[in-house]
């Protein structure tokens, strides 16, 4: 049951509100570092916060994924793409949301589906 308790914990929703705001922590650091010619310590906390985020998403997509939480390609664009800009993850989220809605109500809709 491993399984179960992690599936309570870890769910699409909560994935893609992290996702999110590392977007938004990756923003800031590229404001910090562009933008504001480099601010000390505000570039090495959000450098520090973007690199952290981005190692807890990779692993616990790669696991979600494989709880079939999120698809397998979301998970494999969080953990390569991430790194070099999150955005692409959370955009992945948008994506993968609306692909599941829209078989949601294919099903759901009479004479549409199968």
């Amino acid at each position: 049951m491993k399984s179960d308790s992690f599936r309570r914990v870890i769910t699409f929703r909560r994935l893609e509100v992290v996702s999110f705001i590392h977007s938004g922590v990756y923003s800031a650091l590229l404001i910090c570092a562009f933008a504001l010619d480099k601010p000390e310590p505000a570039t090495f906390i959000f450098g520090l916060a973007h690199g952290l985020i981005w190692i807890a998403m990779s692993l616990v997509c790669i696991a979600a994924a494989r709880a079939r939480i999120i698809p397998f390609w979301l998970a494999v664009t969080v953990a390569v793409l991430g790194g070099l800009g999150p955005f692409a993850g959370s955009i992945g989220f948008i994506i993968a949301d609306h692909r599941h809605q829209s078989r949601a109500s294919a099903t759901s809709t009479p004479g549409r589906g199968r």
